[in-house]
Formats: C-alpha cells, sequence, structure tokens
C-alpha cells in the first residue's frame, strides 16, 4: 500500500485518534486530533512532488519524551503539530532532491567531456609559441597534433568492451584521471625531448579515448528513448564549450604565466570532477539506491538497454550494413572535424593574420556556435520523434544537415578575403556540423542498445583514423599545396558521407 492509500485509510485513524478521523471546522480549516496514552506517532516526510512519503511510527506511551508529537506534512501545506491541530504551512523541499537522478548523471557526462576538450586544445594554442621556443616545422607540428590519435585510437574498442561488461562508472571514471596526470606531464615531457613528448600526448589519447564509449554505455542505461537526442546533445555540446573554455583561457594563462601554465591548471581539474563522480554516479539504475521509485520505473520502461553483457556478438554486428554505414559516415564526419579542432588557431594566425590572442579568442566562435546548435538540434530532434517521425527519417535529416552545412560553407571559404567573413563562415560549418550529434552520434543506442559502448568503439575507431591520417595529412599539404587543398578533400568526404547515410542508416533495434 502506497503513502498515500495509507493516509486514506479507515484502519489507520484508531492509531492517532480515539476511534475516528480527525475532526475538521470548516471555518479555520484547523483539525483536532484527540490524543491516546496508547497510541502511535506517525511521521510522514514528503520527498517530492509525485507524493512519495517516508512514513516513520513510533509509540508514543508516556515514558517517551514529551516532545513526541505526531506530524504530517502533505504536498507542502499541512502539518499535524504536537498539539493535535492541523496547519497550514510552507514546507519547502531542497531542489536538488528533485532534480531527476538521471540528468545529474547527464550533467556529471557533460562536464567530463568538457574536461576533455579542454585538455585537448589548449595543445593546438600552446603549439604556436611551444614550435617557436623547439623551432618544430609543420611537419613536425603535425605530427605532435597527430601523436594524441595513437593513443585515443587504441583505447575505442577496449573502452567500449570494458564498459559494456563492467560498467561505465568505472571507465569514465579511470579515463578523466589519466588524462589529466598525462596533460599535466605534458611541459615536463618537452622539455625532456620530442619523443617523450610523443609518448605522453599518446598516452593522453589512452584516457580519452575510453570517454566516449563509457558515457554512451552510461546513458543508455539512464536516459529514456524520448530523451536521447537532447541529452546526448547536451553531453556532446561539453566537448563544444570545452573547446570554448579552452581557446579562451589558453592565450590569456601563456601571456601571463607562460605555456606550461596552460597544462598544469587544466589538467588538476580532473581530479575535483573525480571526486563528484565517485559520490554521485552509478553505472545503471539498479545499482543506485537512492533512485526515487517513479523515476525507476520511468527508467525501466523506456530504456532499451537493461540486461549487462556477458558477450559481444562480433558477428552478428559487422554482418549489418547500418553498423557500416555508421563506421564510415563516421570516418567521413571526423576528417573535417578534427582538421578544424587542431589547425584552426593556426589557419587564423597563417591565413587571416591574426596574432595569438586573436587567434585563440576568434576560435571560440565556430565551438560556441557547435554548443547551440547540438543543443538545438537536439531538441528538434527529440520533438519529431515525440510528434511521430520515424526515428529512422530524423536520423537522416539531422546527419545531412551535419553533412552538406559544413561542406557548402568549407566551399565558400576559398571566395572569402574578409578575415571577419572566414571566421562567420567557420561558425556556420562547425554550426551545422553539429546536428550530427542527433544524427549519427545518437545512432548507436537506437540500432543496438545492448551493445552501445562496442559499437561507439568501432565506429570512433574510424573516426579517430580519419583524426590521425587528416591531422598529419594537413601538415605534410601545407608544405606543398595550400588550405584550399585541406577544405577541398573534408568537402569530398563530406558528400561521400551523406550518399552512404541515406542509402544504408536505419533508427530501429537491429541487434538485440
Amino acid at each position: 500500500m502506497n503513502a498515500r492509500a495509507l493516509l486514506c485509510s479507515p484502519n489507520l485513524h484508531p492509531l492517532y485518534t480515539s476511534n475516528r478521523p480527525p475532526e475538521t471546522s470548516p471555518r479555520n480549516h484547523r483539525r483536532t486530533l484527540k490524543s491516546d496514552p496508547k497510541s502511535l506517532r506517525i511521521w510522514i516526510h514528503e520527498r517530492n512532488r509525485s507524493s512519495v512519503f517516508r512514513v516513520l511510527v513510533r509509540s508514543s506511551d508516556k515514558r517517551e519524551s514529551s516532545n513526541s508529537f505526531a506530524e504530517t506534512i502533505k504536498e507542502g501545506r499541512e502539518i499535524v503539530n504536537g498539539n493535535g491541530v492541523v496547519s497550514d504551512s510552507l514546507s519547502s523541499v531542497p531542489w536538488w532532491e528533485e532534480f531527476p537522478k538521471r540528468w545529474v548523471i547527464v550533467l556529471l557526462c557533460f562536464s567530463a567531456f568538457l574536461l576533455c576538450n579542454m585538455d585537448r586544445v589548449n595543445m593546438s594554442i600552446a603549439i604556436l609559441p611551444m614550435s617557436a621556443e623547439y623551432g618544430w616545422n609543420p611537419a613536425t607540428v603535425g605530427l605532435i597534433q597527430s601523436s594524441f590519435f595513437w593513443g585515443y585510437l587504441l583505447t575505442q574498442i577496449a573502452g567500449g568492451i570494458w564498459a559494456d561488461t563492467v560498467g561505465g562508472k568505472m571507465v569514465l571514471g579511470f579515463g578523466v584521471i589519466w588524462w589529466s596526470v598525462a596533460t599535466i606531464l605534458t611541459p615536463i615531457a618537452a622539455k625532456l625531448g620530442l619523443p617523450f613528448l610523443l609518448v605522453v600526448r599518446a598516452f593522453m589519447g589512452v584516457g580519452e579515448g575510453v570517454a566516449m564509449p563509457a558515457m554512451n554505455n552510461i546513458l543508455s542505461k539512464w536516459v529514456p528513448v524520448q530523451e536521447r537526442s537532447r541529452s546526448l546533445a547536451l553531453v556532446y555540446s561539453g566537448m563544444y564549450l570545452g573547446s570554448v573554455t579552452g581557446l579562451a583561457f589558453s592565450p590569456f594563462l601563456i601571456h601571463h604565466f607562460g605555456w606550461p601554465s596552460v597544462f598544469y591548471s587544466f589538467g588538476s581539474l580532473g581530479t575535483v570532477w573525480l571526486t563528484l563522480w565517485l559520490t554521485k554516479a552509478e553505472s545503471s539504475p539498479i545499482e543506485d539506491l537512492t533512485l526515487l521509485p517513479e523515476e525507476r520505473k520511468l527508467i525501466a520502461d523506456n530504456c532499451a538497454s537493461k540486461e549487462p553483457v556477458k558477450s559481444i556478438p562480433w558477428r552478428l554486428i559487422l554482418s549489418k550494413p547500418p553498423v557500416w554505414a555508421l563506421i564510415g559516415c563516421h570516418f567521413c564526419h571526423n576528417w573535417g572535424t578534427f582538421i578544424l579542432l587542431t589547425w584552426m588557431p593556426t589557419y587564423y594566425h597563417q591565413v587571416l593574420k591574426f596574432n595569438l590572442m586573436e587567434s585563440g579568442l576568434l576560435s571560440v566562435f565556430p565551438w560556441l556556435t557547435m554548443a547551440i546548435s547540438a543543443n538545438a538540434g537536439g531538441w528538434i530532434a527529440d520533438t519529431l520523434v515525440s510528434r511521430g517521425f520515424s526515428v529512422t527519417n530524423v536520423r537522416k535529416i539531422m546527419q545531412t544537415i551535419g553533412f552538406l552545412g559544413p561542406a557548402f560553407f568549407l566551399t565558400q571559404l576559398k571566395h572569402i578575403d574578409s578575415p571577419a567573413m572566414a571566421v562567420l563562415c567557420m561558425a556556420c560549418s562547425q554550426g551545422t556540423d553539429a546536428f550530427s550529434q542527433s544524427g549519427l552520434y545518437s545512432n548507436h543506442q537506437d540500432i543496438a542498445p545492448r551493445y552501445s559502448g562496442v559499437l561507439l568503439g568501432l565506429s570512433n575507431t574510424a573516426g579517430v583514423l580519419a583524426g590521425v591520417l587528416g591531422t598529419a595529412a594537413t601538415g605534410h599539404i601545407l608544405q606543398h599545396g595550400s588550405w584550399d587543398d585541406v577544405f577541398t578533400i573534408s568537402v569530398g568526404l563530406y558528400l561521400v558521407g551523406t550518399v552512404v547515410w541515406n542509402l544504408f542508416s536505419t533508427g530501429e533495434k537491429i541487434i538485440d
């Protein structure tokens, strides 16, 4: 029997009155309870607006303290005090107790991804004074930028398997503390020599490589289907805002404290996040003992990923055309995205002739646009699904925008002479790119919810491979060609991705 039914039960009244329910006076809305020395005292505390109560029962024998009283709080308005009188009172429940736990998990994942890109993009700013100090040419700079992806590539599939089998909480926590330590060690490695720097950057990639599969595994268990696009968009917007924060603060720190300060300050934030993560998060609702019953029911009724994974059906996964479409399109998408992530400040500095401070600050705008567009796209996608559009059509629409938008705006850069218009073009390119968060990045949980961590590891391996090849190739292209050649390759891959996605992708579950 729930608390509301218990309160209304006639069998309850003898417990706190002599023989009958409380007397009510319509004039003053006060009810008097007759005391009974042999009665029981009942405390009913509201937990949230859905009328879930915590009930405590205590004997009211005279041997008890004279301060014993019956107190009822219902909907934050009525209180039965020690004299047996019910009066109106405002009972404020702290907002953090009513905040849905699944969105606490989403916000913690968001903050992890914010730190992820803060620690990643700081090198794209610091590389300018570092290359001047150590005499690195563009090819060496490209090698250093791509070394991060060596480790990042290694842990995509492994991180997905680990998350799907042992739980995302442990895996994501490991990843954050690992890459934070590697970030702090970067200045020391640079002073020791180029080989040491390459190893530390690769180690940093190892930590960040498990983040996306672990996050995908956690959200597949915590977030209902109808909230999937907006929750993923919010988490991925953490990456974009991390780029904004890193690119905005790095020039300031470098100017006042030197380039090593960027790595020391950003890397130390990981310990703060880890403390919150270990105390607030669980891998799944089943493991969370503080989760309220109605939220547990909502998640259980609307989440497809419920049972733990014991083995991975590799042959079944790799036999599905939509899986290969996802892998191929992830490659096409990340080629352009990672080039802009790592080379944008250099483009502003070399082509648009901005100084270090201007390059860092102006690089913020495209990423800020992505953060806004990703969340807007998530709300649009979830709204379309809730209004009856098929998940397949929604994923195709959103990803088509995510491919053709950047392709169009990158082709315009060769016709633009104004630095302001070039920055605007970059912002529009990245803004439309962010619609991919409601396209291919949401598709892993659509087609294989139980194996979403592994599937993201597979597709992101192809995406990271694109990052490794694209980032390194850009350095060689710039030695023998121009930025127009760099953008032309990206546009071509965006067009290929558009065709493949619309022919072979689906939003239906194909692997149970």
